[in-house]
């Protein structure tokens, strides 16, 4: 490498925190506009509400690696490996990018597992 050159590579693990960062400084934690939108949402489904809260930001655009919500093809793999699985790496996380609980440490083990059956079903 020349003198006064520097080169950094950016590792798959980087990339994941740095959205994670993001996504954490950006307050994505209240996509609702209004309570009668939270609460029309959480009729719809259960899971829903927590899924629009915390979830969509990575799940809709499919950032780093997320399956996007209703693609069938990249939920298949995921939801023929049963629901506990599932469930689990949502509570635990997957290095680099999937944060543990989705960053909805508020939520109850009930609340992920409803948001978890939301995508299940929309991902079908």
């Amino acid at each position: 490498m020349k003198q006064g050159m520097a080169v950094r590579r950016f590792t798959v693990w980087h990339i994941g925190a740095l959205a994670v960062a993001l996504v954490m400084m950006s307050g994505c934690g209240g996509n609702a506009d209004t309570a009668e939108a939270a609460s029309a949402a959480a009729e719809a489904s259960p899971g829903q509400e927590i899924y629009d809260q915390y979830c969509y930001s990575c799940h809709n655009p499919g950032l780093s690696g997320a399956p996007r919500l209703g693609d069938a093809e990249a939920w298949g793999p995921r939801i023929a490996q049963g629901r506990a699985v599932l469930l689990a790496s949502t509570m635990e996380g997957i290095a680099p990018a999937m944060p543990q609980r989705g960053l909805c440490f508020s939520c109850s083990d009930e609340d992920l597992a409803a948001a978890v059956d939301y995508m299940i079903e929309r991902g079908q």
